[in-house]
């Protein structure tokens, strides 16, 4: 019966970890990046547009697009981790690459209506741990996707006031993976366990934008994505061919539900056109993460558990320009600021995250009717110190307390074709 209990706690712990680290954020697990011209701007496009990602950054500029427009893209996320232990241990890094993609596009009905759609990756994960490293069972490889279906619809509603809505159709697929000790089973001791969860759920949501062109020369924009709760459901599962070759009751998968809510969030910005050719525009953004309190889990023998988060709502900046030098070539630069949601209290190396830099460059190439847009990202996360007891009811070593370091290159591409 020991044993057999053992196993059980054991196949409740995956989901703790869920809401893992972002490869590339705003906060959270939220992925930074919709569009590569977007991103080269450093994702100060709120109140001006130029491309139909305008879908995901502000729907109400979907106005200012004329004809019918598509727009497909991605962008390769190069990250590395290191972790540093306070005192004797086993170093890890960590170098994984992601690729959040990107379909939309946008069609003019009249001078009043524009309708649009938006495919996209609004949260994901990607991390992977030394399967030896001092942090091992907390976490060894998380990967989580989501995918938001976005229908929009923009109305003119004065020649100054543009207002939009649209709703989010939200798909999540996630894998963790953790070692557990044998003896904390009730199994011979001296054995890693491989401990992984497979789920999926869905939820649904809306969004909101408006825009505002005050003057000729400076406009307004803000969009709001709600909150979306996801219902998660799969199976967790433990395995060792050692120990099943001895005869020990393994592997063992038990099926099992939670839920995630994903956070509301908020953008709004100023763009100012007043300067020939160039378009300049400054931002912030918040996100809603103090709604992810804690994490419970539900088994289906009826057990169930919880584990606190108490994250935080996080505030963020940025600035970008974009410089048209001539019919073909238009010039981007730009810089995020992040906080993170994430407090001292319960961060982990499942959730490295920390305030946040991003330096973003690009160009924007017309072609007509092709447009291509590359831009390049810099993301450096401020350094994160971990001294907090987690997990509970492991040896000091087993914590990975320490210093944790993160930095990544983005190169993001869309291609654009105007009918």
């Amino acid at each position: 019966m020991k044993q057999k209990k053992g196993l059980l706690v054991a196949l409740l712990t995956p989901m703790l970890a869920f809401g893992g680290a972002a490869a590339v954020h705003a906060s959270g697990y939220a992925v930074f990046t919709h569009g590569a011209s977007a991103m080269g701007q450093g994702n100060a496009v709120t109140a001006h547009a130029s491309d139909p990602s305008t879908v995901f950054y502000n729907p109400a500029l979907m106005n200012k697009l004329e004809g019918t427009q598509v727009e497909a893209g991605t962008t390769a996320v190069l990250s590395s981790r290191q972790y540093e232990p306070a005192g004797a241990g086993n170093g890890a890094s960590n170098d994984t690459a992601f690729f959040p993609s990107h379909f939309y596009a946008t069609h003019k009905l009249n001078n009043q209506v524009s309708v649009g759609l938006g495919i996209f990756n609004p949260f994901g994960l990607g991390t992977e741990w030394n399967q030896n490293w001092d942090g091992r069972y907390i976490a060894t490889k998380s990967v989580m996707k989501t995918f938001n279906i976005n229908p929009a619809v923009s109305i003119q509603v004065t020649p100054k006031l543009a207002l939009a809505a649209g709703l989010d159709v939200i798909l999540l697929d996630a894998s963790l993976e953790k070692k557990v000790p044998s003896a904390a089973l009730g199994l011979p001791a001296g054995f890693d366990v491989n401990q992984k969860f497979k789920g999926d759920g869905k939820g649904v949501g809306f969004n909101v934008g408006v825009a505002y062109d005050v003057c000729d020369h400076f406009s307004l924009g803000a969009s709001y994505r709600s909150e979306v709760k996801i219902d998660v459901s799969g199976n967790a599962t433990l395995s060792n061919a050692t120990l099943t070759a001895g005869g020990a009751p393994l592997p063992i998968t038990i099926g099992g539900d939670t839920d995630v809510t994903l956070p509301p969030q908020f953008t709004a910005g100023a763009a100012f056109k007043g300067i020939d050719k160039l378009v300049l525009e400054a931002g912030v953004r918040w996100e809603g993460w103090s709604k992810f309190k804690e994490l419970a889990i539900h088994l289906d023998n009826g057990q169930t558990t919880a584990t606190p988060r108490n994250w935080k709502d996080a505030w963020g900046g940025n600035v970008g320009g974009r410089y048209q030098m001539n019919d073909t070539v238009a010039l981007l630069a730009g810089y995020v600021y992040g906080d993170t949601p994430v407090p001292d209290s319960t961060f982990d190396p499942g959730i490295p995250d920390a305030k946040t830099h991003v330096f973003c460059a690009g160009t924007d190439l017309n072609f007509k009717p092709v447009t291509v847009a590359f831009s390049y990202g810099y993301q450096l996360l401020e350094n994160r110190h971990k001294d907090n007891g987690i997990p509970a009811g492991f040896p000091t070593a087993a914590e990975a307390n320490g210093k944790y370091k993160t930095d990544a290159h983005l190169i993001a591409l869309s291609v654009g074709y105007k009918f």
